[in-house]
């Protein structure tokens, strides 16, 4: 089957399975007033990365399929790699967009983690990207009578070998006291760059765009809700020592931390090259007419809110479009609410 790159690609819809509950809100966002929570609290979009889950290495999941075809959007760009990504983004990545989105619902805690820089990722996982991510939150509800927030960044005072001690000892109690809490908002967004240490609340419902990885090393051998954690899931396969190379241990206050990773939004701006080289994300409002041109470089849609036309072909929320580096200027009408995301910067 042919794919016109000069059009809107509509994808379908892909989720992934996870460690944790969650993924009633995206349910809701696709028109499902019964949705409940699952183990698939998440929905991956423009992806070619397959999720990494111990004991389900045989299931393929998170990967973004062409809308209508069994055609993945990682294959489609394998085959096309010029026309879908750009020339100077070609030369310089290869044949990965280098960015993956997903909406993240979750019911409870998400447990600690952390993921590798780009230095990090190349050493210890011989990977190009590792896995810096931004959070945009979309909205939330109280969990237990417990508002949304998050964990992230170490406080000052926390050494490589008081962290691998508590970690020992699995005192849940005193990692997450670590960490510095921040109660969230819709429209709040952060930087979460790789070596961090984070762990999302319960009744967060994100955007996230991150590096194209799923490199994941966890702190805690058990949920929140109980279930056990594998421990090729904390370590990633680099073993319970070698996982702690991952941690950036400097710490800083909770202003100094707010100060330098929450990102003050700027128009339709969420994120992008003034604070990362990575990725960039936009909230755009539509109410009427406007014109949408890829200027040689790709990128994602994805409807928040609202519905209209998109290239002529009827749209609601939960629709996603990738837009080829070669895709001619089209038109998109309605009252929308869009998040529109970019790869790294060439």
């Amino acid at each position: 089957m042919s794919i016109n790159l000069k059009r809107p690609i509509k994808l379908s819809r892909a989720s992934a399975w996870r460690t944790y509950i969650g993924g009633k809100l995206i349910g809701q966002l696709h028109g499902d007033e019964n949705a409940v929570d699952t183990n698939f609290p998440e929905e991956w979009i423009m992806s070619t990365v397959t999720a990494r889950n111990s004991g389900r290495e045989h299931i393929v999941e998170g990967i973004s399929i062409i809308e209508g075809t069994d055609i993945s959007l990682k294959d489609l760009i394998a085959e096309n790699t010029v026309e879908c990504l750009g020339k100077a983004h070609t030369e310089k990545f290869g044949a990965t967009p280098g960015v993956l989105v997903k909406l993240l619902d979750s019911a409870e805690r998400l447990t600690i983690q952390v993921h590798p820089t780009r230095e990090k990722a190349r050493i210890l996982f011989d990977s190009e990207f590792g896995k810096t991510e931004c959070w945009y939150i979309v909205s939330g509800r109280e969990i237990n009578g417990e508002k949304p927030c998050i964990y992230f960044g170490f406080k000052e005072g926390i050494t490589r070998e008081k962290w691998k001690d508590i970690f020992d000892r699995q005192d849940i109690s005193e990692m997450l006291s670590c960490l510095h809490k921040f109660e969230v908002n819709p429209g709040d967004t952060f930087l979460i760059e790789g070596g961090i240490p984070h762990a999302i609340g319960a009744g967060c419902f994100l955007v996230e765009i991150q590096e194209p990885t799923d490199y994941t090393v966890r702190t805690e051998k058990v949920t929140p809700s109980g279930r056990e954690v594998a421990d090729f899931m904390c370590h990633q396969g680099l073993g319970f020592d070698k996982m702690f190379d991952c941690f950036d241990y400097t710490g800083y206050t909770m202003e100094e931390t707010a100060k330098r990773w929450k990102i003050q939004r700027c128009g339709d701006t969420l994120i992008d090259s003034r604070s990362t080289e990575m990725f960039s994300l936009y909230e755009i409002n539509i109410d009427g007419e406007r014109e949408f041109s890829p200027d040689g470089a790709f990128y994602g849609i994805y409807v928040l809110d609202g519905e209209g036309i998109i290239d002529g072909i009827e749209v609601k929320k939960g629709c996603q479009f990738f837009i080829s580096a070669s895709c001619e200027p089209f038109t998109v009408k309605g009252r929308m609410k869009l998040i529109k995301y970019h790869g790294p910067k060439a």
